[in-house]
């Protein structure tokens, strides 16, 4: 059985939007235009996808709080989450993953909070999104430090509701064997795993390095990756947009599923897209997983 994870939601909906890109990205968009987003998680169970993702990958204080809008803090996770269940409740099958994404940015281990204040931040969202997930989805997890916060914060949230905690960490672009970090991805083994691990937000050729340790773990593996050139460094700076950011040309809807279907003949049994990836990826993915046999969850495993 393959869980199929949907594909891109933030370039998707500021493609979508045809707006701007802003430094709260597809948060900017839910606010801007209602509806969206529930149009995009519908467009993606169409396309065959076992879950929704919510829209909540930056919704943090912390980066409310630089927009001047973190009394919204609350509206806005009831509408994403709104959004995600109403696509789910439509479509009659599927489930809903809450995403919780990096504290203050993407791609920066540095910019962690100490443990106990990136523990209870976490703990807060969690607390959240579990009542209405099926899956507490950790993304783009950047550091092993990043790892034991997220893991510690959401872990309370997924028992009591009983809930699956997956972790999702991100690597290199250069080299899918380490972390954004520089630490080794095999160091995950060091930690005490959720119920799943993944790999997001990399180059499919990176996660192809990364896909053979995380068979070694001892869990539920599986991967999803983005459609960028690399991670430009105007990114990696404080408050950007992803204007800075280029999609590659290159990576089709065929191309990318012949990446998943490899991750899958070694053992992957959840695969989906990132950054860059749309319905048409999930489509194409979802035919060739038929086509080779394999059954499709109709909601978390």
């Amino acid at each position: 059985m393959i869980t199929l994870l949907d594909g891109g939601l933030g370039q998707e909906l500021v493609a979508r939007s045809g707006d701007a890109p802003t430094p709260l990205w597809s948060t900017q968009v839910m606010i801007d235009h209602p509806g969206l987003t529930q149009g995009l998680h519908a467009d993606y169970f169409a396309a065959g996808a076992s879950l929704a993702t919510t829209n909540t990958y930056a919704l943090h204080h912390d980066r409310l709080i630089r927009a001047g809008i973190d009394e919204h803090f609350d509206g806005l996770f009831a509408q994403a989450l709104d959004e995600a269940c109403g696509a789910c409740a439509a479509h009659g099958r599927g489930a809903v993953a809450g995403s919780l994404g990096p504290l203050v940015a993407s791609y920066r281990p540095e910019t962690l909070p100490p443990h106990a204040e990136a523990v209870a931040r976490y703990a807060e969202v969690a607390a959240i999104l579990a009542p209405r997930c099926a899956v507490l989805l950790a993304e783009t997890v950047a550091s092993l430090a990043h790892a034991r916060a997220v893991i510690e914060g959401a872990a309370g949230a997924a028992r009591a509701h009983g809930r699956a905690l997956w972790l999702a960490v991100t690597v290199m672009d250069e080299d899918g064997t380490r972390l954004r970090s520089g630490e080794a991805l095999a160091d995950l083994a060091t930690l005490d795993l959720p119920d799943a691990v993944l790999v997001n937000c990399a180059p499919p050729e990176a996660i192809d390095a990364a896909i053979p340790i995380l068979a070694t773990l001892g869990r539920p593996f599986g991967a999803y990756a983005n459609g960028f050139t690399h991670i430009a460094p105007a990114f990696l700076k404080d408050s950007p947009t992803v204007a800075a950011l280029t999609a590659r040309s290159d990576l089709t809807p065929e191309v990318y599923a012949d990446f998943a279907l490899r991750w899958v003949a070694q053992g992957a049994t959840i695969v989906g897209g990132c950054c860059e990836t749309t319905p048409a990826h999930i489509a194409e993915l979802a035919r060739r997983l038929a086509a080779a046999g394999h059954q499709i969850t109709e909601g978390a495993p």
